[in-house]
């Protein structure tokens, strides 16, 4: 049964549709994954057994009376518990929503349902999505199931240990600053985040809204691709949707001939682990053996992506994050004055980054400072968008590493937030300029940690990003290896 549970999702569809298995069997196999590993893993906050099982007998009714056959029909998905799942608690991996469990679903989830996926559950995450490793959940830490001692990168940690467990064939995440491309690096998965605009944030509680975007982590290319394309699309709920091109993940194809690698100098900064440069470098290579071209290009102004966002995501998480005052949703602490309610409330439900990211938002946005923080950080975002659309006119997708290291052990930047903060290095720019960017295993270090390589591409042209990661996954064969985890002698 843990082999159903390592399949990929177009391997379990075909043996769904030649009904070989059935979809309470696969969402079975999953569960009993997930009841054997999760206590070591701890990717999820919420297991829905009765949920589950009940979608899957539902979609296994719908295919023996012939009903049209949907994409995802009885396939396991995990949500990161930042998005809105109707009847199960949303907390964001905080205290001051651990009761609150939403009347309606997120529209990215509601589409996935609506193409026939199973929910299991809701994985770990940072508080609120701030933070680099799943250590800043208020609930525990979730560990790398390719080194317990690891952490499994984040906010997206949850999402991205479960699948590489075992315990879901994908999964949903967020991504602000790289939330969902770092821990697809550590953990050895695909995961993509599209687009600004493409996927509806409605039901995605926010942190910084001009950042967050939902993304799907899986375990090859073409799953990320028909996860997109089942969620993708324009939703008038969010005023920041966009009527983009579709996805058709029916015509993914590994053929990169012709097409022009960027490979921006900026990205192999100083301090890099020494294995992971190495690896990007022989992907280019295996790219460039396939027929690409690679490119030196330039992002001048890459240096400026770290300061820059942490004043713009932090402005825009102070203003967010008012709502929770014990007035409308969560605990309410204290019964004084107004002002010690909120005092209370928020000092005791919120953790200590969120605190501390709220407080350097509330300064940047504060009179006398908003001109020289804020506006200022969003001009250099400007240029920092320039400079990515500058060089992908030469180029049709840029190729970097996702990650500057491997995964880091559980604890060991803790104390030093300028230490965690620069493990988005390499992804806060694109995320920045609004663009789209996937990440998937390009190698291993000498700990048989996986390393990750970055596509980034132009502006709704997910399309050329999949194809080229899709090449090379195709023509290598580090997403075929899985974490020992579980398994017998």
């Amino acid at each position: 049964m843990s082999d159903l549970a390592y399949l990929s999702i177009h391997e379990a569809q075909d043996l769904l549709r030649s009904k070989e298995i059935s979809a309470v069997e696969l969402t079975q196999a999953v569960l009993e994954r997930i009841y054997a590993l999760d206590n070591a893993v701890k990717a999820y906050l919420t297991v829905a057994p009765d949920m589950a099982l009940a979608q899957a007998a539902a979609a296994d009714e719908a295919r023996a009376k012939g009903a049209p056959e949907l994409p995802l029909l009885g396939i396991p998905l995990a949500i990161k518990d930042i998005l809105s799942l109707e009847g199960l608690p949303t907390t964001c991996g905080s205290r001051i929503l651990e009761n609150y469990v939403p009347p309606y679903s997120a529209t990215a989830v509601e589409r996935l349902q609506a193409a026939g996926a199973v929910m299991l559950g809701k994985t770990n995450t940072d508080e609120f999505a701030m933070g680099s490793s799943t250590e800043n959940s208020a609930y525990f830490t979730t560990r790398n199931p390719w080194d317990l001692a690891r952490v499994p990168g984040g906010s997206s940690g949850g999402s991205a240990a479960a699948v590489a467990a075992g315990m879901a064939l994908g999964a949903l995440g967020s991504d602000t600053g790289g939330s969902v491309r770092q821990p697809a690096a550590l953990c050895g998965v695909v995961g993509l985040k599209p687009t600004y605009g493409r996927v509806s944030r409605w039901g995605l509680v926010a942190f910084a809204s001009s950042l967050d975007q939902i993304g799907p982590l899986a375990r090859t290319v073409p799953d990320v691709a028909l996860l997109l394309a089942a969620m993708t699309g324009y939703d008038e709920r969010d005023a920041t949707s966009v009527e983009a091109p579709a996805i058709d993940p029916a015509a993914l194809t590994a053929d990169v001939r012709g097409l022009r690698i960027g490979v921006p100098r900026e990205y192999f900064v100083e301090g890099i682990q020494p294995e992971v440069e190495a690896a990007v470098r022989a992907a280019v290579d295996t790219l460039v053996a396939l027929g690409a071209e690679a490119v030196d290009v330039s992002l001048p102004h890459t240096d400026y992506a770290l300061p820059a966002y942490y004043l713009i995501a932090p402005a825009e998480a102070s203003a967010n994050l008012a709502r929770f005052d014990g007035m409308r949703y969560g605990p309410r602490v204290g019964g004084g004055e107004l002002w010690d309610t909120y005092r209370q409330t928020r000092g005791q439900g919120f953790g200590p980054e969120v605190k501390r990211r709220i407080m350097l938002g509330t300064y940047a946005l504060s009179a006398g400072y908003y001109d020289a923080y804020y506006l200022k950080a969003s001009q250099v975002r400007t240029l920092i968008r320039r400079d990515f659309d500058q060089a992908l006119e030469r180029c049709d997708v840029l190729l970097a590493p996702t990650a500057p290291t491997t995964a880091f052990r559980i604890g060991e930047n803790v104390d030093d937030p300028l230490q965690m903060y620069l493990q988005d290095v390499l992804t806060l720019a694109l995320s920045l300029a609004g663009l789209p960017g996937l990440s998937l295993p390009c190698g291993f270090d000498g700990a048989g940690l996986p390393i990750g390589l970055q596509v980034m591409g132009r502006a709704f042209d997910e399309a050329t990003v999949l194809r080229v990661a899709h090449a090379y996954e195709a023509a290598t064969e580090w997403h075929k290896r899985r974490p020992a985890l579980g398994e017998t002698e």
